[in-house]
């Protein structure tokens, strides 16, 4: 190539370059869970039901199962919280109920929280389990237990380890999903 056919590439000075758009905010609210949730409520779960281990069950949930939960809960003055998004679409939930049946057991409570698909790896999981424990409290919870499948759920283990919770138990071989055994790990946390 001869020195004159060479001709650099012109650039673009900086303050010309177009400026890429940040992503889209991440907004929601946390809120206590109506009624009406309720079907967005089954819609999140019943995902974890068919392609997950995080929990045991097998069999999607049907509104009415949900309904009877929920009116268990509030009838026993624990949160039941949902996060949604500037359009009221649920983004996930949190609640807490009952460890075991037992009257000296009424004040510990066993935790859960889902997410929907679009909405993890966001902070939500965080804001979710920081609101449902402030509200625990407030209802009169002293411990919070967290019973977590052994295997693919390790963001709910650290989840749960960042808000303090300390490992007290694991069962091996206590469920069998998707043709393997799977185990628990119990956590723990005082909400003194």
């Amino acid at each position: 190539m001869l020195e004159e056919e060479y001709q650099p590439r012109r650039r673009l000075p900086e303050a010309l370059k177009p400026k890429p758009e940040p992503p889209a905010k991440f907004e929601f609210i946390i809120r206590p869970a109506t009624a009406d949730d309720l079907p967005d409520v089954r819609e999140i779960y019943n995902i974890y039901v068919a392609n997950s281990t995080v929990t045991f069950d097998e069999v999607p949930m049907a509104l009415k199962a949900w309904r009877t939960k929920f009116d268990y809960v509030q009838k026993l003055g624990f949160p039941f919280l949902v996060a949604v998004s500037p359009n009221n679409h649920v983004l996930g939930f949190a609640y807490v109920s009952p460890w075991i049946s037992k009257a000296a057991a009424r004040r510990t409570v066993e935790n859960s929280i889902y997410l929907g698909p679009a909405a993890t790896g966001k902070g939500l999981g965080r804001a979710l389990m920081a609101e449902l424990l402030a509200a625990a409290k407030t209802a009169g919870v002293r411990e919070v237990l967290a019973i977590i499948a052994d295997q693919g759920a390790d963001a709910s283990i650290r989840l749960h380890e960042s808000f303090g919770f300390k490992e007290v138990g694991r069962l091996g071989r206590v469920g069998f999903k998707f043709n393997r055994w799977l185990g628990t790990v119990m956590m723990q946390k005082s909400l003194k």
